[in-house]
Formats: structure tokens, sequence, C-alpha cells
């Protein structure tokens, strides 16, 4: 598959060689900071909402006599409209920009915390325009860490807080219907960044995709600025129209990633998300239950599953920090490997509660390494013009593994027990390693044209020639 990363993917044209360039020159600003601060209160709160099945769960099998099974189901409408709402997320977005799909899709979630349909279409949605929208944000050497940020507020400290979260509602409003009120306490948070949300712009790759190069300086500008709201905004002319031709911009095909070179890194990319979605789902799913049939309290179980649920904030973080540094194949290649062998180690050396706690925190941080990688490599796959249908579509892939593999699970627990909810998720692993072989690499490489360096032999930024005092509205 080496041979595959000569075809080109997408347009270097001269524009995209000053955006890279004005990319790598602008660095990481304060408004980078504050994007990047904004993102991240909503997927903390997204990964609350995909955690609320698994808090939940023990009381849903005392109340109503649930299986391990039907727990596991229980995810299913969820997780199939969070699928769904990527996919239509990421055509949208890549028509009409990721900031519109960002706002609609958190609007969706807050109105809907009551209805897991319309919250998991809601999460689907705001998490894979978030990712695709930071990837482009920044610039060539920083992308995959704010990429990878993105998990360290859903997957890392989301997974981490979602119990305590949990115990918090049930010690407030304790009784059968607790669980209604903790699915109604996740609209509150959510109303707040609707608020903040409206000063975060459009994205400069996808404007300047589009032909709006004035648009794509000013926003280049207010990063440069360091502040999303700054006075009396000067924007310089980081990218040229001298090279632009008449011709309208290229449009957005979804049917793209079904033809080469796009298909050879869509489906084996897809493959590996469904495993590493579905294992880890199935766990965050199922470890309460799991812990109360070993003879443990409610609050019990949800300190147990908090703790292992900490390897899952250091995995997300040490993934963000091996963006900046290492390839992304062999990131994903040697995590697949440890996470297998930990869920191995699981039911093979937990032979006790503390072990089966370090064996757990251990397999979760190399779940969340991995997921968080994945997050990190989806953008760099396809070029602009498709670029957030291409990121949907494998996200979409992992909340279709949460729509089934945890009932999949399930039905394991409730025969083998431990055993068969461990053995299931380190056989998909093993998947996982073989099918991240056959995808590209990335790192280090232009985000149009994975043919070319993201840096080496940019030209220079043009000169700031006459530039514009505008004034931003507060």
């Amino acid at each position: 598959m080496a041979a595959e990363n000569m075809v080109p993917t997408g347009g270097s044209s001269p524009v995209i060689r000053q955006l890279e360039s004005a990319f790598t020159k602008i660095g990481v600003t304060g408004a980078h900071k504050q994007i990047l601060a904004l993102v991240l209160i909503g997927c903390l709160f997204d990964s609350f909402e995909q955690n609320t099945i698994g808090v939940a769960g023990p009381i849903l099998k005392e109340h109503w006599g649930l299986t391990g099974t039907d727990i596991g189901f229980l995810n299913t409408i969820t997780f199939g409209s969070a699928a769904i709402g990527r996919l239509l997320s990421g055509i949208l977005g890549d028509r009409y920009g990721r900031r519109v799909m960002l706002t609609i899709n958190l609007l969706l979630f807050t109105i809907g915390s009551a209805a897991c349909a319309i919250v998991g279409f809601g999460v689907g949605g705001e998490i894979s325009t978030a990712v695709t929208m930071l990837s482009e944000f920044c610039s060539p050497k920083f992308r995959g860490t704010a990429a990878g940020l993105v998990n360290v507020g859903a997957g890392g400290f989301g997974n981490f807080l979602a119990p305590a979260f949990g115990l918090l509602i049930f010690t407030l409003f304790p009784g059968e219907n607790s669980w209604r009120w903790l699915f109604a306490s996740l609209a509150l948070p959510a109303l707040l960044v609707v608020f903040y949300r409206r000063f975060v712009p459009e994205t400069p790759r996808f404007l300047a995709s589009k032909n709006k190069i004035g648009e794509a300086n000013k926003v280049l500008s207010i990063l440069a600025s360091g502040s999303l709201k700054p006075r009396n905004l000067v924007v310089h002319e980081y990218l040229t129209t001298d090279h632009m031709t008449d011709e309208a911009p290229e449009k957005s095909d979804w049917r793209e990633l079904f033809r080469a070179p796009f298909i050879g890194r869509t489906i084996p990319v897809a493959i590996a998300i469904l495993m590493s979605y579905g294992a880890q789902l199935s766990v965050l799913t199922l470890m309460p239950v799991i812990f109360v049939s070993m003879g443990y309290t409610l609050s019990g179980s949800l300190l147990y599953s908090m703790i292992i649920q900490s390897g899952s904030v250091l995995g997300a973080i040490a993934a963000s920090m091996f963006g900046y540094y290492l390839p992304r194949k062999k990131v994903l290649t040697v995590g697949a490997a440890l996470a297998c062998l930990a869920a191995v180690s699981i039911v093979t050396l937990g032979t006790n509660i503390y072990l089966v706690l370090l064996f757990g925190a251990i397999f979760q941080f190399f779940v969340l390494l991995l997921n968080t990688s994945i997050w990190i490599y989806a953008p760099e796959l396809f070029p602009t013009r498709i670029r957030a249908f291409g990121v949907a579509l494998i996200l979409a892939t992992g909340s279709a593994a949460g729509s089934f593999v945890p009932t999949i699970s399930g039905m394991l627990f409730d025969s083998y027990g431990m055993v068969g909810v461990f053995g299931l998720a380190a056989g998909m692993y093993a998947v996982f390693a073989f099918c991240i072989q056959l995808g590209p690499e990335t790192y280090g490489r232009s985000m149009e044209d994975l043919s070319q360096p993201a840096e080496a032999d940019q030209p220079k930024v043009a000169q700031q020639q006459g530039p514009v005092a505008v004034e931003l509205r507060t």
C-alpha cells in the first residue's frame, strides 16, 4: 500500500500552499486555545451522554428486571441515531460549513436530552464536526494534537467523570426515577455552550475551498490576533487571488469516498474504528453491571468504574502528545497490540479486585490512545472538499458499533461472564491492528495531497499589502 501514498488526494494550488504557510507562521495563539476550550466543553457533556446507559444500568436492571443483553440493547437507539447524525452532518458540513453544523448539532443535543434518539443524533454530529473543525484551524504540526484534545475532553475526562456525575445525580434524586433526572440534567450545561459557540468562526480551509479568500484572510487574522473578539482587527492578506481563475470552486461529492484512492483508506479505517468503538462501548456499558454481579453495591460499582476510567484520561492525553511527534500508523499498531494484551490480562490475571482495576485501567489507557489517534488520523485522510463527510463516515461506523456490539457483549456476559466480554474485546483489537496496516501514513503530509509534505518548500507568505482595518462587532 505504500504506492497509495503517491496518489494526489486534492489540490496543491498556490492558495493551498499559502494557507499551509500561513498556518505555520501563525502557530498556536490564544484564539486557538479559546476555540479548543469551547469545543471541549461540549464534547465533555457529549461523553456524559454516551455513558448514561452504563451508569444507569444497575438501577434499570434492579427496577425493570433487565438482563445484560437488555442493557446492551438500550444503546442501540442512541448510537444508531448517532451514526445517522454523523453522516448527515458530514454531508451538510462539506456543503454549508463546519461552524453551521457544530451549532445545529449542539442545539439538538440540548433540546433532546430527555430523548435518547434525538440526543444521539446531536452527539454524533457534534464530535465528528469538532474533530474536522479543529484539524482545519491549526498548523500541520499542531493539528494532530488539537484533534486529539477533543477526545481528552470527551473520551478522557468525560469517561472518567461520568460515573461520578451519575453518582451525584443519584444522591440528589434517589429512587427508581433517578435515571430520568440523569438524562434531564445533561441539558443544562449545553445551554451555556450554545451561547459561547457564536464566537467560533468558520475554518479558513473551508472558506478557501469555496474561493472566499477575503473571509479566509479575516479568520486567519483573527487567529493571529490571539483573541476571538479582537478590537480594531487588521485583516492581513495571507492568501492572494493572483493565481485564482474564474472557475467555480470544487463541489463536494460524497461518492468520491468510494472511488480510488479514497476507498482504500475509508474501508479499512472504518472497520478498525468499528472494532475499537465496539470494544470500548461494550466495556463502558457493562462494567458497572459486572461489578454489581461480583457482589459490590451500586455506589461501589460506579466508584470502581471511575477508577478504571482514569486510564482513559491518560490515554487520551498521551495520544495528543504522540500526535505531535509520532507517525499515526505506528501509534495505532502498537496501541492495538497492547490493548489486546490488556484485555486478555483482565480475564487471565485478574484474580482479585485490585488486579481487575489495574488491568482495567491499563486497558482503558490503550483504548483511548487508539480512539484519540483515529480522531487525529481521520481528518488527514481526505481533502477539504470531502473531509467532513469522510471523518463523519469513519466515526459513524464507530457509532454503529455502539448500536449492536454492546448487545452481543451483553449476551456473552449472560452466558460466560467477564471472560466473554473481554475475550470479544481482545479479538476485535487484533482485527484493528490488521486493518490499520492497509491505510496510508499521513504524518507530516499535506492535508490536500498526501504525495506532498506539509511544510517543505513552502513559498513565503505574500507581503501584507494595504492591510484593512475592520472592527468586529461584539
